[in-house]
């Protein structure tokens, strides 16, 4: 089969298009025939190897996982033979998590972290979901406890995790505001987005206006100035983001960091977020979907060949919302 390999860390130039063999679905695994794939600031932090400090995770020296890519949606091929919950010819869609190989024609995943494709979106939208859905969801739901009439705001509301997390915001019943910049100003609102703060004119953290939940998708603020757009009991979630800047040590890690330690010294929730796959997530984000509730917004689609060319795109030129790759 086709797929996307990398055997060094660094630039999109050390992804390659290679014939590869194709998987074979362990028992409690299905194998997929990937339709779409979309991409994640994770893909960039892999491929680079960055923060270096994540290589003790990924490989020290090389990237474990030869094959790029987390999300996917697609068809089921073949299931092991402890598999009951889907069947060859179901459409699906998922995260691999760390063990990455959604950049290819075919890829093996557990049935458990499967799920019904939302039966109202393409599998290029259906791709877009699982990470940036999962971090949107536990974000808010199960970390932030988002609930009708809270006054939410989201830092980088124009990204892929973003542009989810205002639509969910909305669905739990919250008043959002989004931060973006002007160039995605209109998108955010036809998101559902009640206020927005165009970041190069007004400084968010400056203003009147306090929200009980301040979901940072971006990292580009201090602890204090985030703060300060909180009520005196309001939660902060904090989840990374940002764009290449040329590689480091510990990246946003030590934002996170730094939030874990003042947490306990504050009456304000400081709460650091790692999303992680789960069946139940992606039902619950396809209901969502299913109900209207929740939609994509798709910014380019590259084929499998223009990985590189994609990626270079995501990591350095703020791409709105998702970037989906199609086979």
């Amino acid at each position: 089969m086709k797929a996307i390999v990398q055997d060094r860390y660094g630039p999109p130039e050390t992804l390659t298009l290679a014939d590869v063999d194709a998987p074979v679905p362990a028992a409690d695994e299905v194998l997929v025939r990937v339709e779409a794939a979309a991409l994640n600031a994770y893909d960039w932090h892999a491929m680079r190897g960055d923060p270096r400090m994540a290589r003790l995770a990924m490989g020290r020296t090389r990237p474990r996982a030869r094959i790029r890519g987390r999300d996917f949606a697609g068809r089921v091929e073949a299931v092991g033979s402890h598999v009951r919950q889907v069947r060859p010819g179901d459409a699906v869609f998922g995260d691999l998590g760390d063990a990455n190989g959604a950049f290819a024609e075919y890829v093996c995943v557990p049935a458990t972290l499967v799920a019904p494709k939302p039966a109202n979106l393409t599998p290029q939208q259906a791709a877009a979901l699982p990470l940036a859905g999962v971090t949107a969801l536990m974000g808010l739901r199960d970390v932030g406890r988002v609930e009708p009439g809270h006054r939410v705001l989201v830092n980088g509301a124009s990204g892929g995790v973003g542009t989810l997390a205002v639509q969910l915001a909305k669905a739990l019943g919250a008043a959002v505001t989004a931060v973006c910049s002007t160039r995605n100003v209109d998108l955010v609102r036809s998101l559902g987005a009640d206020h927005v703060v165009d970041y190069t004119r007004d400084d968010f953290t400056r203003g009147d206006r306090r929200h009980d939940v301040v979901f940072d998708l971006v990292g580009n603020r201090s602890l204090s100035a985030l703060r300060r757009a909180l009520t005196p009991t309001g939660t902060l979630v904090l989840s990374g983001g940002g764009v290449y800047g040329g590689g480091s040590l510990v990246g946003p890690v030590w934002l996170l960091a730094r939030g874990r330690l003042l947490a306990p010294l504050v009456r304000q929730r400081i709460v650091t977020l790692t999303a992680a796959p789960s069946r139940q997530h992606l039902d619950t984000l396809r209901a969502h979907a299913e109900a209207g509730r929740l939609t994509p917004v798709i910014d380019r689609t590259y084929p499998l060949r223009e990985v590189p060319r994609a990626i270079r795109y995501l990591e350095g030129e703020h791409a709105r919302a998702k970037v989906v790759i199609t086979l």
